[in-house]
């Protein structure tokens, strides 16, 4: 008797008998190089962000303690978890407990926290993307998927206008988490249903002087 998996693996080896000889030159001629003015990059993100459903504060380096402090009351929260290299300054208005993680603490136990904060590799503005690279301002991957609310720090100079341009800046060996929006999915019925696959809350705050 023929199994499912025996027809998978025979049209398998069918189709590599009939692969080219030689390797075959993929084009790899994306649009690169593209840049905007500060204003313009930092207006596309924002929109982006907010089509996603992520709230966004925009605020200067010097008051990044401050709105921070100021989501985290806003949303009721009392306890968050922080990679162990967020800069501290980014928590110095904040009067609540903070946890910071560690591969010691078991991911599922990250649900008890109320939310949590982060830094960011870089950003693809034209998606409305962030880019999260495993550093130590970021944190391992579960921290920002398990608890319901996610802080994630944007500095504009990170900020790049196409997928390519932001690709370009990340490490190829760092585990990355692209993040657009709050986690989302939809039912059979096409409804709508927010915080199944991480946080539910997404609150983008981004650095900038413009």
């Amino acid at each position: 008797m023929t199994t499912a998996r025996d027809t998978v693996l025979g049209r398998v080896r069918d189709a590599l008998a009939l692969a080219p000889a030689r390797p075959v030159t993929v084009p790899r001629d994306y649009r690169t190089g593209r840049t905007l003015p500060d204003a313009e990059r930092l207006d596309l993100l924002t929109d982006r962000l907010v089509d996603y459903k992520a709230r966004v504060h925009r605020c200067t380096a010097d008051r990044t303690a401050e709105v921070i402090a100021q989501v985290l009351r806003e949303r009721g929260a009392r306890r968050i978890g922080v990679p162990a290299g967020l800069d501290a300054g980014w928590l110095a208005a904040w009067d609540g407990e903070v946890q910071r993680d560690s591969a010691d603490i078991p991911a599922p136990t990250l649900g008890e926290l109320d939310g949590v904060v982060t830094a960011s590799a870089v950003s693809c503005a034209e998606t409305g993307t962030i880019f999260l690279d495993g550093s130590e301002g970021q944190g391992r991957r579960a921290l920002s998927l398990v608890p319901d609310l996610h802080v994630c720090v944007v500095d504009l100079s990170t900020v790049e206008v196409g997928v390519p341009e932001a690709v370009a800046r990340l490490v190829p060996e760092r585990p990355t988490t692209l993040i657009s929006g709050p986690s989302a999915t939809s039912d059979i019925e096409l409804e709508r249903v927010e915080g199944v696959h991480g946080p539910r809350t997404l609150v983008v705050v981004i650095r900038t002087d413009v």
